[in-house]
C-alpha cells in the first residue's frame, strides 16, 4: 500500500475520537485523556461520545459534518460492526487516516476484516488496524495509546504487529529509563503494514537512532526485506519475532520442503537484511544497550577475560563457548609481561586471566594495559568480584579513567548487588559497557560479533563471478521443463535432472539410464564396477522426500553389483518392490552408477526448496543417508555472491569437519562456494524450479560430485531479493564505432568501478559527487554496487577490447521513493570517452527503465557551470530551473502521469 497519507498519522495537526462506544467502554476517554497529558499541540474533536464522561475542555460533536474543520487523523474506538460505516463517512468528509482500535469480529463473521478493507479502499481511507493498540509520537505530544505511563521522548522507535506487547513496551521502556521516537501497534493490519511504516520512517523521520520490529507474520517478504534493508543502512535495527515454532506461528503456512523449522528461514532473512534478532524482551534491552554504544564495538571476535578468581572467569569461558565465540590467544611478549609481572595465577600464559583474590586496582589496570597492547585481542571483559583489596567503586573508577585514554573495547560485570552497584553506576554514567554477570556481558559482547557479521552481509564486496550462465544453458533447461510438462509431469527424471545440473558446471555421477534387464547386461561393461541401481520413477523423483529416514536402506535402491546377470536380476527385484510399495507406479528408467569408494570422502547435501513466503531458499549441510540432514541445514536465501554462499557454508558443522579433514580446506570451501552461487544462478534462471535436492555430494581432494538428486516443478517462484535484472542488458554502438554493453550494476561490479574511478578528472568528480573524492571506501563500493533492485538501478557501460581487456566506460543510477513517485538520478562518463554519445545512451536507458516500472517524475541536480549536461538534459526534456544561491540546476522530467489524486496531490508537494 505505500506510504500514501502515512504523514497524517505520524504528524496530525488535527485529530478526532469517533464512537459510539458501550457505555462500559472506556477506550475512546482513555485515548482522549492521554492525548490531554501528552499536550497534544493541535486540535481535538470527539464525535459520537457521551459529553457528560469527556475530560475538561473537550468539545463533543454528534456528527462529524459538525466539526468546525477537517481533522487529519481519526481515531476510531466504535463497535467492529459499525466500522464499515464510519470508515464510509470519514471518507466523504476528506478524512484520509484512520487508527481502528475495534475488534475482534465474532467468530461467525470471518468476511468482517475484508469487508472494513474494501470500504477503506472505497472510502479512500489509509487504517492502521483493527485491534490496534494505538500510536505515539513522543516530540509531537501525540500520544494515541492506551498507555498507562507518560512516554518520555528518545531516539529509538518501535514498530510492532502485537497491540498489548506495544503496551508492555511502554511500561518496559519507561521502567528502564528509555525514551521512544516513535511507537506504532499495527494490529491485523488489513491495510497499513509493518514494511510501509518502516518505509515511513527512512523517508520522513531522522531522529530514530534505534529501530525496533516486533514481527508476528509477513505479508510481502519483498517489500518487508528491502525496507529493512533500507533501515539497517541507516540505524540499528532489532527484530524479535513471536511464533518460533509450528505450534506457536500464528498465520497458518505450509511447511517448506526440506525445512524441520521455518523460524529458520526467518533467521536467514534478517541476517540478510542487517538486521539482529533477539529472542526474548529482556534480550531486546540488553541488545539496545550493548549495540548503542559506539566504543563497545570490538575490532573482532577474540575475546580477552580479566578476573579476580578463575571461577567467575570460567562462567564467562563457557557462556563464550557455547555462543560460537572465539578466545584471544595472547602474542609471546603479552605472555612474558603477564609472568613477569606475576599478573597470571592459575593459567600461566593463557586466557582467561586470574589477577587473583588479592588482585588491587593497580594489578587490574596494569593487566589491562598489557591486553590492550596486544594485536590478537579485539575486546576485553573485566569481571570483578567484590574484596577489600578491591572494592568495586575504587576499582571501577580507576578502570574508567584507564579506559577513557586507552584505544580498547572494553567490556565490566561487577558481580553482587550491594557494592557493585555503585561501580555499575559510575560505568554507566561514564558510557563504559556494563553487565549485572559476567554470561550477560558475554552475551552482549556476542551480539557485537552478530551485528558486525549481519551489516558485513550488507556491506561486502563479492569478487567476480566464478560461473555466468549462458542464453544456450538457459534454454536447454527450459527445454528440459517444457518437454516434462508436456509429458504430464511436474518433475525432472533423475537423468533430466542430471542434464540440468551438468547445464550449470555442477558435476555427476557416471551413470547409464537402461529401460531392460537386457539392456543393463550389454552395458554394465561401459562403467567401472561395483555399480549401484536405482530404480527411477515418481516417487522418487521427489526432493526431500518425508518418508526418507536416516538410517533406514532405501527399497528402490541396490548396491555392491558384480555382474552383467546380476544387474538383470536386481532390476526385475526392484520393479517387484516398486510394484508392491506403490501398485501402479510407472519406471522411468534403472540408473546404474558405480560405486564411489576408495576416496575419503565427506558426504554433504546442497539443494533449493521453496517457501510459501520467503520463496526459494539455498540449502547446506551434512548429508548422506544415514545422516540426519536437517540437524545441520544450514539456510540462506538467493540471490548468492561468494562472499554470501561462503558464510553460508562457515554457519554450518559440515564447515567444521572440513577444516579438520581436508588437506586443502580453503580450496574446498571455495569449490563448494562455487557450486552454491551456480544453485542461486538455477533459482534466477529457472523460476519453475521448485525445488531441488543433491543428496549425497561427496567432497574429497579429487572432485565435487554429485551422487543422487531429484528436481520438482511449480509455478514460477517470487524472489524475496529480487534478482540480478539480465533481461535489461542491451548492447549499442558509440560514434566511433565501439560496440558496448549496457548491463545492471551488481555487487561483483565494486572492482571496476574503483578501476573506472581513476580515469576520473578533478572536475569529473565534482560535477557529479560536489566535492572532491579522491577513492572509494569499501562501504561506499558496497553501497553504489549492493542494489535492491525493486527500488534502485544503475546502468553501466562496458567495452570489452580487442585484447579482451574489460573496461568500464561510465554509469548511470536511480534511487526510487517507496511510492514510486519520484527518481533522482545521477550519471557520470570518462572524460576520455565524452562526445561520444554515451551520456546519452545511459541517459534514455534510465529515463527508458523508470518509465516502465511506473515511475511518474525522474530529478536530479547538477551544477550550474556544467554545461554538457545541461545540454543533454534539455535535449531529453528536462524541466531545468537554476538556483542562484546554490549555483545549481534542478532538474525535472514528468515520466508518466498520476493515476490517482493521492499521487497527483504528492507530486504537487513534492515540487512546491
Amino acid at each position: 500500500m505505500g506510504t500514501r497519507f502515512l504523514r497524517y498519522f505520524f504528524e496530525p495537526r488535527s485529530l478526532v475520537v469517533v464512537g459510539p462506544v458501550a457505555e462500559d467502554d472506556a477506550t475512546a476517554n482513555t485515548i482522549i485523556l492521554n492525548l490531554v497529558e501528552a499536550g497534544f499541540r493541535g486540535q481535538l474533536y470527539a464525535v459520537s461520545l457521551d459529553q457528560q464522561r469527556l475530560p475538561e475542555g473537550i468539545t463533543g460533536y454528534e456528527a462529524l459534518d459538525q466539526l468546525p474543520s477537517t481533522p487529519d487523523l481519526a481515531v476510531v474506538c466504535a463497535p467492529i460492526e459499525k466500522v464499515e460505516d464510519t470508515l464510509s463517512r470519514l471518507g466523504e468528509h476528506d478524512i484520509r487516516a484512520a487508527i481502528v482500535l475495534s475488534g475482534p469480529p465474532r467468530e461467525d463473521d470471518p468476511q468482517c476484516y475484508p469487508r472494513i478493507l474494501k470500504a477503506a479502499l472505497n472510502a479512500g481511507v489509509r487504517v492502521l488496524g483493527p485491534e490496534c493498540r494505538g500510536l505515539a509520537v513522543p516530540a509531537r505530544r501525540l500520544n494515541a495509546t492506551y498507555a498507562t505511563t507518560a512516554l518520555e521522548h528518545g531516539r529509538v522507535a518501535y514498530l510492532g504487529q502485537s497491540g498489548m506487547l506495544g503496551s508492555a513496551m511502554i511500561d518496559w521502556a519507561a521502567g528502564r529509563g528509555l525514551g521512544l521516537s516513535h511507537l506504532v501497534t499495527l494490529g491485523e493490519s488489513i491495510d497499513v503494514r509493518l514494511p510501509d511504516l518502516i518505509d515511513y520512517l527512512n523517508n520522513h523521520q531522522g531522529s530514530a537512532r534505534a529501530l525496533i520490529v516486533h514481527v508476528e507474520y509477513i505479508f510481502d517478504a519483498m517489500h518487508f526485506m528491502t525496507a529493512l534493508r533500507e533501515a539497517s543502512r541507516r540505524r540499528l535495527v532489532l527484530a524479535i519475532k513471536s511464533g518460533r515454532t509450528s505450534r506457536t506461528e500464528t498465520a497458518s503456512i505450509a511447511a517448506t520442503p526440506g525445512i524441520e523449522h521455518r523460524d529458520r528461514i526467518f533467521d536467514a532473512a534478517l541476517a540478510r537484511s542487517g538486521v539482529v534478532r533477539v529472542s526474548d524482551s529482556d534480550e531486546l534491552f540488553e541488545a539496545l544497550e550493548a549495540l548503542s554504544r559506539p566504543r563497545a564495538r570490538p575490532r573482532g571476535p577474540r575475546l580477552a577475560i580479566i578476573a579476580n578468581g578463575l571461577g567467575p572467569a570460567m562462567l564467562a569461558l563457557d557462556r563464550l563457548f557455547e555462543q560460537g565465540g572465539k578466545v584471544a590467544e595472547f602474542s609471546e611478549t603479552t605472555q612474558a609481561l603477564l609472568g613477569v609481572e606475576g599478573l597470571d595465577h592459575s593459567l600461566p600464559g593463557r586466557n582467561p586471566v586470574d589477577l587473583g583474590s588479592d588482585a588491587s586496582p593497580q594489578r587490574f589496570v596494569r593487566a589491562l594495559e598489557i591486553l590492550a597492547a596486544d594485536d590478537g585481542v579485539d575486546a576485553i571483559l573485566l569481571i570483578h568480584a567484590p574484596t577489600r583489596m578491591a572494592p568495586s567503586l575504587v576499582l571501577a573508577e580507576a578502570v574508567i579513567e584507564f579506559w577513557r585514554h586507552a584505544n580498547v573495547t572494553l567490556f565490566t560485570s561487577w558481580m553482587g548487588l550491594a557494592t557493585a552497584r555503585p561501580a555499575r553506576d559510575a560505568c554507566h554514567r561514564a558510557g563504559l559497557a556494563t553487565h549485572v554477570s559476567p554470561e550477560k556481558a558475554v552475551r552482549a559482547f556476542m551480539l557485537n560479533i552478530e551485528y558486525q557479521q549481519v551489516q558485513s552481509l550488507l556491506y561486502q564486496t563479492p569478487p567476480a563471478l566464478a560461473f555466468d550462465t549462458s542464453e544456450m544453458v538457459r534454454q536447454r533447461c527450459h527445454e528440459l521443463i517444457d518437454d516434462a510438462h508436456h509429458r504430464g509431469r511436474d518433475r525432472l527424471t533423475h537423468e533430466e535432472t542430471a542434464m540440468a545440473l551438468s547445464a550449470y558446471g555442477i558435476e555427476t555421477a557416471p551413470a547409464i539410464y537402461v529401460q531392460t534387464g537386457e539392456e543393463g547386461r550389454q552395458r554394465f561393461h561401459e562403467l567401472d564396477h561395483p555399480v549401484a541401481l536405482k530404480a527411477i520413477h515418481r516417487s522418487n523423483c521427489q526432493p526431500f522426500r518425508p518418508d526418507r529416514r536416516p538410517g533406514r536402506p532405501a527399497p528402490d535402491l541396490l548396491q555392491d553389483i558384480e555382474t552383467p546377470e546380476a544387474v538383470a536380476e536386481g532390476m526385475q527385484l526392484l520393479a517387484e518392490r516398486i510394484e508392491n510399495s506403490a501398485p501402479g507406479e510407472n519406471i522411468y528408467s534403472f540408473c546404474m552408477q558405480p560405486m564411489q569408494r576408495g576416496k575419503q570422502s565427506l558426504q554433504l547435501a546442497v539443494g533449493i526448496s521453496r517457501d510459501a513466503v520467503f520463496g526459494p531458499i539455498i540449502l547446506f549441510g551434512l548429508g548422506g543417508y544415514r545422516a540426519d540432514v536437517m540437524s545441520d541445514r544450514c539456510i540462506a536465501l538467493p540471490p548468492l555472491n561468494m562472499n554470501l554462499a561462503h558464510h553460508l557454508i562457515e554457519s554450518s558443522h559440515a564447515a567444521r569437519l572440513i577444516r579438520e579433514q581436508s588437506p586443502e580446506p580453503e580450496r574446498d570451501f571455495e569449490r563448494l562456494a562455487i557450486l552454491l552461487t551456480r544453485l542461486s544462478q538455477m533459482c534466477t534462471d529457472l523460476p519453475e524450479l521448485r525445488c531441488l535436492e543433491i543428496n549425497p555430494l561427496l567432497l574429497n581432494r579429487d572432485q565435487l560430485l554429485a551422487v543422487d538428486f531429484a528436481l520438482d516443478l511449480g509455478p514460477p517462484a517470487h524472489h524475496a531479493i529480487m534478482p540480478y535484472p539480465e533481461e535489461l542488458t542491451e548492447c549499442v554502438r558509440l560514434r566511433n564505432g565501439w560496440q558496448v554493453m549496457l548491463r545492471p550494476v551488481r555487487g561483483e561490479d565494486a572492482e571496476l568501478i574503483r578501476e573506472f574511478h581513476t580515469h576520473l578528472s578533478e572536475e569529473s568528480i565534482r560535477y557529479r559527487y560536489f566535492h572532491h573524492k579522491a577513492t572509494l571506501s569499501e562501504r561506499e563500493l558496497a553501497e553504489l554496487t549492493q542494489l535492491n533492485y525493486d527500488r534502485q538501478m544503475a546502468f553501466l557501460a562496458e567495452y570489452h577490447s580487442p585484447e579482451s581487456e574489460k573496461r568500464m566506460l561510465g554509469i548511470s543510477r536511480v534511487w526510487n521513493d517507496p511510492d514510486n513517485i519520484r527518481t533522482e538520478f545521477a550519471i557520470i562518463i570518462r572524460d576520455d570517452l565524452q562526445g561520444l554519445g554515451l551520456g546519452q545512451l545511459l541517459m534514455e536507458k534510465l529515463i527508458a527503465y523508470c518509465r516502465s516500472v511506473g515511475t511518474l517524475e525522474m530529478v536530479g541536480q547538477v551544477r550550474a557551470d556544467n554545461r554538457g549536461m545541461r545540454h543533454l538534459v534539455e535535449k531529453l526534456g528536462f524541466r531545468v530551473r537554476l538556483i542562484p544561491e546554490e549555483q545549481m540546476l534542478e532538474l525535472s522530467l514528468r515520466l508518466n502521469e498520476p493515476r490517482s489524486d493521492w499521487q497527483r496531490h504528492r507530486l504537487e508537494n513534492l515540487n512546491d
